[in-house]
């Protein structure tokens, strides 16, 4: 776990609302149009829901998925994410220890 990349990566308010979206994706995105979630969310959605463009989107991404808060699955042409809730909790952890 790198602590500066998860505080790098925490410190962009649109990176910490895409944490928030994959935690609770039936809360943000039609179940219709994105299934079950059980693979994540497809990094379209994700790109739709911050009304970016795709390259900044896809540069956030890679910021948490570099800092291992996120996770990615690649299933043919598509990607999906979701959250690293093991590295989460270890951080929570980290954090009620040192602060």
């Amino acid at each position: 776990m790198d602590i500066d990349l998860i505080f790098k990566a925490l410190a962009n308010p649109t990176r910490r609302q895409i944490l928030e979206w994959l935690k609770h994706p039936e809360q943000f995105l039609s179940s219709d149009e994105c299934g079950d979630f059980r693979r994540g969310v497809c990094a379209g959605h994700i790109e739709r829901l911050g009304k970016v463009s795709q390259s900044t989107m896809s540069n956030h991404l890679s910021v948490l998925q570099q800092a291992g808060l996120i996770q990615v699955e690649k299933y043919g042409q598509w990607s999906y994410f979701s959250r690293n809730e093991a590295l989460i909790q270890q951080y929570i952890e980290h954090l009620q220890r040192s602060l």
